[in-house]
């Protein structure tokens, strides 16, 4: 690409590069400090388009980029009939709005037809929380040209979804919002997408809000292209303004067109189409996995070469040394919003393939005779793990259809099928499984899941997974962003801070009062922080966080200063009991609810936990009162599936069935705990020290050294489960005690009404 810049001091304002798009000060002000540019650079450079000489047609020169020069490049052809695009962007950034503006303006649906909003949102549990949770494909015809689009998650923690979807495409759409500007998601996706070599058109979405400030944002993002080193062709990216609620698209944000024309022309002329070897042996790389009652297991992805057909033999490789051999029954094809049959598919576009019942993803479905397989996707490793088990509460069975340990072990292993950034382990028992996942909420739709279709289990805490290079402990970091009001700024930075957390950014955002924080904080620190922030900012405050690196492990985190009241005894819960208990914390029951013994039933307002008879009754007497006492309660916490797993620690579970969410006291860390106090006790009697200190019992200085150091971590763990228990024991027993007096009291008096004389 030789070019020649000739740039003036007017032009540094604003520069058009293609669809009047702004670049960064800082880049220019380079550009003027630095030598001018000849034509004989070896680099290529960008090419600058002044507003006048600016073509009606669009034209992007990362189509046009040069091809590369090799034997194999000259064999592979374009196809000009098709376009494979995938939106990417930031949870809430108006991807889902944004496709549905798409599809009803090609002519999709019926005019009078009634379309509900987000219709790539099909999942009921995605409609509920409101983001995308699993990729959608559909596709729409404009002037003649097919154009496939995949709907794909903005939430960090489904960045595997992603990750696979970029195979099948070779350009995407960026959809930036026009106040918050790129996001920590829209960094990754970006990331993922430059290192494939993907085209880009950024979308400014949603241009029509009062505080929009579409410069900053696309300086923002063109800044965001040169730290994740990407190439000229790639900088040289068309910037569309739109409105995905309203439809409508154009080339500056104060000129806006009736429809999203502008969007579909940069889509044809901006992102190039696939590039394909027709007459090679067939190639289709395995991207995605849906499975239908009555064709089972349907393979999604895109044709990269050859020509597919129905009733075709077929090898499904893994490796080379791996390969095995298949029939296709049924074959499809996205048109509008549905899967159409079809006889054929050629290379490049993208179909569904029945009839293989084993295939997985990133297996490769290659021609019977000279196949060969594709290279496999690669997905980043998990970060967070969390212990399911069977349920061994009480009330076992009474909701659930699926309980055992083989039900819980089949359902988690089916998940791995499709979901290729999830772990399973066996753990340590036989009804104990390790998932990992990458991030808390990625594991959190696996529960909700399950317990809708009908499971009963339990899940332990949340865990970082830790790494050791060159013998130092690593753990998992992550960029927090912060949106808060100012009034509540204080409060939020120093509840990071106490976690570890340590700011490199802070910037105002429009013209609200909002600041704009930007934290690297551990994993660690992450866990229980979005309710804690929530409290803190009094519900202003928005959380976003992307896995960073893996760091230093950066000491130990308090996540909790509460502790938990627990039931004392099973049965159902009573006003009476509730009245007196919730002078003690905040509770997470009414009354009339069946509790059993090791429940969880509130937060205690101190530090460790409190046993509490919340199913107390108010004792019976013979005598009639004119007016019974009236009990006022507290409205009780409401607590989702998301919100007990933030709050339980490391002795605390959260039971999960079909209808009821409860967290307990983990029984076998419980067990643990009174056999080692047992333990201690006994050796505290029988010898009035440990034994381990007598004189030539243990040999070794270091033997000795550490066996104090234990004794003196267990004396120090005794004492404070000692003075809990003693604590809980006085409580209970003061309130027995303080119940049976009155009972005594009022039968005295009852006995000496109407005598003279005080009784004794």
């Amino acid at each position: 690409m030789e070019m020649a810049l000739s740039l003036h001091s007017n032009s540094f304002s604003m520069i058009n590069l293609n669809l009047q798009r702004r670049y960064s000060p800082t880049f220019f002000s380079n550009q003027l400090l630095g030598s001018g540019l000849s034509s004989t650079t070896t680099k290529p450079r960008l090419q600058f388009v002044s507003r006048n000489s600016f073509p009606r047609p669009i034209k992007c020169s990362v189509s046009e980029a040069a091809e590369p020069k090799t034997e194999k490049k000259k064999q592979l052809m374009r196809r000009n009939d098709i376009r494979n695009i995938a939106i990417v962007a930031h949870v809430d950034h108006g991807k889902t709005t944004l496709v549905d503006a798409m599809l009803k303006q090609t002519k999709v649906f019926r005019d009078n037809q009634s379309v509900q909003e987000r219709i790539m949102d099909s999942n009921d549990l995605e409609r509920e929380r409101g983001i995308t949770i699993l990729s959608k494909n559909t596709s729409v015809t404009y002037k003649d040209t097919k154009i496939n689009i995949i709907d794909t998650p903005g939430h960090s923690d489904f960045g595997g979804e992603v990750e696979r979807i970029l195979n099948m495409v070779e350009g995407i759409l960026l959809v930036v919002d026009s106040v918050e500007g790129p996001m920590p998601q829209t960094r990754f996706v970006l990331k993922k997408a430059l290192e494939f070599g993907h085209a880009v058109v950024v979308v400014v979405n949603k241009i029509d809000r009062p505080s929009a400030r579409p410069d900053f944002v696309i300086n923002s993002t063109f800044e965001l292209f040169i730290e994740l080193n990407a190439s000229d062709e790639q900088c040289d990216f068309q910037v569309i303004y739109a409105s995905g609620i309203k439809g409508q698209a154009g080339l500056s944000p104060e000129n806006l067109a009736e429809d999203l024309g502008p969007l579909f022309e940069s889509i044809i002329r901006c992102i190039p189409g696939p590039r394909i070897d027709k007459d090679g042996a067939l190639q289709m790389l395995a991207t995605n996995i849906e499975y239908d009652e009555h064709k089972g297991r349907i393979a999604i992805g895109r044709l990269h070469a050859g020509v597919l057909g129905r009733g075709m033999d077929v090898r499904v490789c893994t490796s080379e040394d791996s390969c095995r051999f298949g029939r296709v029954s049924e074959l499809f094809v996205y048109e509008k919003f549905s899967r159409v049959p079809a006889e054929r598919v050629e290379a490049g576009d993208i179909c569904a393939v029945c009839g293989i019942s084993d295939i997985q993803i990133g297996e490769t479905i290659a021609d019977k005779a000279s196949g060969k397989p594709l290279p496999s996707i690669k997905i980043e490793e998990p970060t967070v793990k969390m212990a399911f088990s069977i349920n061994t509460s009480p009330f076992v069975g009474r909701e659930g259809k699926y309980v055992t340990s083989r039900n819980l072990r089949d359902r988690l292993y089916r998940e791995l099928e499709r979901n290729l950034a999830m772990r399973v382990e066996d753990g340590e028992t036989a009804d104990t499984f390790i998932v990992s996942g990458r991030g808390t909420l990625h594991i959190t739709i696996l529960i909700e899941n399950m317990r809708r279709e009908g499971y009963e289990f339990m899940v332990g805490p949340p865990k970082v997974i830790n790494k050791k290079v060159d013998d130092q402990l690593m753990e998992p970091y992550e960029v927090a962003t912060v949106e808060v009001p100012e009034e509540h700024m204080g409060a939020v930075v120093e509840l990071l801070g106490k976690r570890r957390g340590q700011m490199f950014d802070m910037q105002g955002v429009g013209s609200e009062g909002t600041t704009l924080l930007k934290y690297k904080i551990p994993t660690r620190g992450l866990l229980g922080l979005r309710n804690a922030i929530l409290t803190a900012s009094r519900g202003t405050a928005i959380l976003n966080t992307i896995f960073d690196s893996y760091g230093r492990w950066a000491g130990d985190i308090n996540t909790r200063d509460q502790g938990s009241l627990v039931a004392f005894e099973d049965g159902t819960s009573t006003s009476y009991a509730l009245h007196s208990s919730q002078e003690r914390g905040q509770m997470f029951i009414g009354p009339g609810v069946e509790v059993y013994k090791g429940q969880i039933v509130g937060i205690h307002q101190r530090p460790g936990d409190l046993l509490l008879n919340v199913c107390k009754k108010k004792a019976a007497t013979n005598i009639r009162s004119n007016k019974e006492q009236t009990v006022v309660l507290d409205t009780p916490l409401d607590y989702s599936l998301d919100d007990c797993i933030e709050y339980i620690e490391e002795d605390e579970l959260v039971e999960v069935t079909p209808q009821s969410i409860r967290m307990c006291k983990n029984p076998k860390l419980v067990k643990k705990t009174r056999s080692l106090i047992c333990f201690i006790w006994n050796a505290d009697i029988s010898s009035g020290h440990n034994r381990a200190n007598e004189p030539g019992a243990m040999a070794g200085p270091n033997v000795k050294q550490k066996t104090v150091e234990i004794e003196g971590r267990l004396d120090g763990i005794n004492k404070k489960l000692e003075d809990l228990q003693r604590i809980s024991r006085m409580e209970a027993e003061m309130q027995m005690m303080k119940d049976a007096l009155t009972v005594i009291l009022e039968q005295l008096k009852s006995e000496n009404k109407g005598k003279k004389g005080a009784p004794r």
